[in-house]
């Protein structure tokens, strides 16, 4: 038994009355319900199933099966019963405007760069287009630019079903090859833009679709993914970053036209600092391992130093004084030590390291000549163990 497809024959119905034919068991503890009519969108096209009411149960997801329509219920209804269906209207508005667009987007860049849709997802956040080759950051513009034009041409959005005889002698777009389409096939056209085979549903208008908005592309697969938002989507993306601009703005206080400019000399800036940062600490550990330079093995203690300086202070250590050497620098604190451990000469940093990992609890690893990681120990006892290393 098929069921009637409301959304077929009014998109924009959002309530409806109809009779449950049958009640199964789902998982996690849902149900799966059929009724004679719906106006609940299942899964298809590449556009997600509407969700809402029915019969005062939540609808979770719809999916057809072999021409019937069947709805995941959180709870189960009595076949027999007329009950009444309510969608959630600003979701699927949302889908269908997204959906259209995607088209009009896909139409553009198959006319202007030859490139084909080999892909789209309609995500909570955004759609997603994949497309079968690159695309230049100025073309992009450039179909960005005429997709909102036909936005604003508020052009009809029109659906057709042909006969196999019209569709021979007509070109649109389509994912699988024309021999290979089964039952009644769906083309929707946007003047201008696009003619594509599709069973989704889409505004009647353009205009309906809002501000389209295209994303930076990232490479994916050997082609292209774009990122599209259009309608409240793309107003809540434009508010988001206006914000975060303002802020950065507001920080630097720089205008908002002049903020890259102004990061750009900020990082210089801490670029410069960093380089003079690592001479002057450079000249502190040079400093500092002065006064090991007798000694054969040298413990350095700094709270302070991170993995990095932890590193060079042990190098500047095994370059203080005469090889053979070995040099161990700490930081942090007690039962809790961060180490690097360096040696000169025979003596084997790795080989040494695990030798204090076994009598102090601790992990790493490393080279012959640098080794780090971090003790589980307290000072005396690290300090027992480094002297008595071999």
């Amino acid at each position: 038994m098929s069921t009637r497809l409301l959304y077929r024959e009014d998109p924009y119905l959002r309530s409806f009355s109809a009779r449950v034919l049958a009640c199964e068991p789902g998982p996690n503890d849902t149900f799966r319900l059929l009724l004679d009519q719906t106006c609940f969108y299942p899964e298809g096209g590449g556009q997600p199933a509407d969700t809402g009411i029915l019969g005062g149960v939540p609808i979770l997801d719809v999916h057809e099966r072999n021409g019937e329509v069947w709805h995941t219920a959180g709870a189960p209804l009595e076949p027999g019963q007329t009950v009444e269906g309510t969608l959630d209207w600003a979701r699927r508005f949302s889908l269908m405007q997204h959906h259209t667009a995607e088209h009009i987007v896909s139409g553009i860049v198959h006319q202007l760069c030859k490139l084909d849709n080999v892909g789209f997802h309609m995500g909570s956040a955004m759609v997603t287009i994949d497309f079968n080759g690159e695309i230049d950051p100025d073309t992009l513009q450039t179909v960005e630019t005429l997709a909102n034009r036909t936005v604003f041409a508020n052009r009809p959005v029109e659906t057709a079903c042909p006969s196999p005889a019209e569709l021979e002698q007509m070109e649109f777009r389509s994912k699988k090859a024309l021999s290979s389409l089964e039952g009644e096939i769906r083309i929707v056209t946007v003047p201008e833009a696009d003619c594509c085979a599709c069973c989704g549903i889409h505004v009647g208008h353009t205009g309906e679709i809002g501000c389209i908005k295209l994303l930076a592309p990232q490479r994916y697969k050997g082609g292209v993914r774009v990122g599209l938002l259009c309608g409240e989507a793309a107003l809540a993306d434009y508010r988001e970053k206006e914000g975060q601009i303002s802020a950065i703005s507001h920080l630097l206080s720089a205008k908002q036209p002049e903020t890259a400019d102004a990061v750009r000399r900020l990082l210089t800036q801490n670029e410069e600092l960093r380089l003079a940062l690592s001479e002057a600490n450079k000249r502190l550990f040079a400093l500092r391992a002065a006064g090991f330079a007798e000694q054969p093995r040298a413990l350095l203690i700094d709270p302070s130093l991170t993995p990095g300086e932890l590193r060079l202070q042990a190098a500047a250590l095994l370059e203080a004084g005469p090889a053979p050497r070995l040099a161990l620098v700490l930081a942090g604190e007690d039962g809790n030590y961060r180490y690097a451990l360096g040696a000169s000469g025979e003596a084997d940093a790795r080989s040494l390291s695990r030798a204090l990992h076994q009598t102090l609890g601790g992990k790493g690893g490393g080279n012959r000549e640098f080794a780090q990681g971090s003790f589980c120990a307290g000072l005396q006892e690290i300090k027992q163990a480094f002297h008595s290393l071999p």
